[in-house]
């Protein structure tokens, strides 16, 4: 498995530090926590670093399917400047959000599903990163977050696709999720079937045997020791 981790669980450590980090402790991709307070900073260290950089666009007041015009076009227009930011970083990949819906009812639901994927069509058609797009936990605010509403994403509009093991774990379709195409990474997490705790791996009930069946992750905890702890499961699996 080619393993790294996310910039969120060394949080505002210096870009240097976080590169040197990765290698100390074998690890051979970083995605980036992609926030205003990150982006607007000069990343330039990130690039050719001799890792694989990734980004996670951003999150917070972000909301790609909002049924208000307003929101959603800037929205869109912050991640496409992600996608800008990991072209300059000669980024990977970045992951989106496919959006959340304030009133989880159908018809309100469907019209928030055609702005997420008319979203993510004009976020593909303006940039020349792949963009992956992550399925969301159990709670019903969520988009993406049954198979059916990822395939149709991907299938109207080409993208990849970001699996994360925990939020699969909430939803009980984790191994359907991981049987889908054009995955470029995963997530690694752990939690207890309920709640999104992103807690180490093994710490909660999600299948570890499922591992076997991933390539390419990140572990996405917000802390470094977790993430050394969740890597030695990984590495007791004969996974790395």
């Amino acid at each position: 498995m080619k393993l790294g981790f996310t910039t969120l669980a060394v949080f505002m450590r210096e870009n240097n530090e976080i590169i040197d980090l990765a290698k100390k402790h074998g690890f051979e991709i970083i995605e980036i926590l992609g926030e205003d307070m990150i982006l607007e900073k000069d990343n330039h260290e990130f690039r050719d670093c001799g890792l694989d950089i990734r980004i996670h666009s951003p999150t917070v007041d972000i909301n790609i399917a909002s049924l208000n015009k307003g929101i959603r076009r800037e929205s869109v227009r912050q991640i496409i400047n992600c996608a800008h930011i990991a072209e300059e970083l000669n980024a990977n990949a970045i992951t989106v959000h496919p959006g959340i819906i304030g009133r989880n009812e159908p018809h309100l639901r469907e019209q928030a599903m055609l702005f997420s994927i008319e979203s993510i069509g004009e976020i593909i058609d303006n940039s020349n990163v792949t963009i992956s797009v992550e399925n969301m936990p159990v709670r019903g605010k969520f988009l993406g977050n049954t198979v059916e509403e990822i395939e149709r994403i991907q299938e109207e509009t080409g993208c990849y696709l970001t699996i994360d093991t925990g939020h699969g774990n909430t939803c009980g379709n984790l191994e359907e999720m991981l049987n889908l195409k054009k995955i470029s990474y995963c997530h690694l997490n752990d939690n207890d079937g309920m709640k999104d705790q992103h807690i180490a791996l093994g710490d909660g009930t999600m299948d570890l045997n499922l591992l076997k069946k991933i390539d390419t992750a990140i572990i996405e905890l917000n802390r470094f020791d977790n993430v050394l702890k969740s890597q030695e499961v990984i590495r007791k699996r004969g996974l790395i």
